[in-house]
């Protein structure tokens, strides 16, 4: 059976690995943008159609 020695990272897969999390984090933070957005187009739109609905009703 082989031992394999366990290595650190040299700095530049460091930085490589960091830079991937960043990306990784911005996706997320995009993503998370994106569904708040749409959340508040939708309430928007519920609210109009409340709205509508009110006054259309007075």
């Amino acid at each position: 059976m082989k031992v394999t020695e366990v290595t650190t990272p040299t700095p530049e897969q460091q930085r490589i690995r960091a830079m991937q999390a960043q990306v990784k984090r911005a996706q997320e933070a995009v993503r998370a943008e994106r569904d708040r957005q749409k959340i508040h187009r939708a309430q928007q739109q519920i609210s109009q159609a409340i709205n509508s609905k009110s006054s259309s009703v007075a």
